[in-house]
């Protein structure tokens, strides 16, 4: 049973050094690995007191490397919640962030559709769905597709 917790938990702590894992993911890893629920809730635990597994921080983590595709807050925010991490805490960790949601979504509309405001009706419709589906809120979308800077 010893032999069989540290290879558990070894199995756990290679996972963890490929990356950062929320709490949901690496219990499903673990469980697609054969261990048992007892098991795996002893090696969770343990990794969790020694601050190895925290969801907080993985967390942060996941909200960076989204901001830099980029995606909009509802899109991050689906994604974490995905993940495992609860509502209030992808809220307060996407508020945490420091980010200008209006200058990500005019940079990507540019990166994507180029720098010149489209006056026609369907261009500006498939730019708008577009945002939209990378997690940008109705405001951001108007101010990303329109000719002012001012929202």
């Amino acid at each position: 049973m010893k032999e069989h917790q540290t290879s558990i938990f070894d199995q756990a702590l290679s996972l963890l050094s490929h990356r950062e894992h929320s709490k949901k993911e690496l219990i499903s890893k673990l469980k697609t690995r054969g261990h048992e629920e007892e098991d795996i809730r002893a090696t969770i635990e343990r990794l969790e007191e020694m601050n190895y597994l925290n969801d907080e921080r993985f967390a942060e983590i996941f909200v960076r490397s989204r901001l830099s595709k980029p995606l909009g807050a509802s899109r991050i925010s689906q994604e974490l919640m995905q993940k495992g991490i609860s509502s209030e805490l992808a809220k307060s960790t996407i508020a945490n962030a420091d980010v200008d949601w209006f200058a990500l979504a005019k940079q990507l509309k540019e990166r994507k559709f180029g720098n010149e405001i489209s006056e026609d009706f369907k261009e500006k419709a498939k730019q708008s769905r577009y945002l939209q589906y990378r997690g940008f809120n109705f405001e951001q979308i108007k101010y990303a597709v329109s000719e002012s800077d001012e929202s």
